[in-house]
């Protein structure tokens, strides 16, 4: 594990933690307009749970650096879980934090694996160059 590595796993974890806050407080109703309109659970469920899950992945990923393979991976498929949602808001031409035209819904598809490819390196599931300056135990 990099010395980068590490940084990257707890900058993702305070990233999330943070995002998981502000769908129980301040972007709540941001998050629910993001709820894809065919999704069979109550607009307002799904941003309080995944915001739950986010603050608990978040927390983990930057608290627990034993258990960063199994949080990162966790993270990962949760990224991936979430993907159709950012899916929907393009199809659908929903507004949100301010990706309010189809070219920036459409360029935000691009950032979601980006975060996958984050998570499983940050989680030491994707390796880079071995022995490399900075590893860590």
């Amino acid at each position: 594990m990099t010395l980068a590595q590490n940084l990257a796993r707890i900058a993702l974890g305070a990233t999330m933690t943070a995002a998981g806050l502000t769908h129980l407080t301040v972007a709540r109703d941001e998050f629910r307009a993001q709820v894809p309109s065919w999704f069979p659970v109550d607009e307002d469920i799904v941003v309080l749970a995944s915001g739950a899950v986010e603050i608990g992945l978040g927390a983990a990923f930057a608290a627990l650096p034993k258990r960063r393979r199994l949080v990162g991976g966790l993270l990962a498929a949760f990224f991936v879980a979430i993907f159709p949602g950012n899916i929907a808001q393009y199809v659908e031409g929903t507004s949100a934090f301010g990706l309010d035209t189809d070219q920036k819904r459409f360029a935000r598809l691009f950032f979601q694996p980006v975060l996958v490819l984050w998570a499983l390196w940050g989680g030491g599931l994707l390796r880079g160059r071995r022995g490399a300056v900075g590893d860590l135990p």
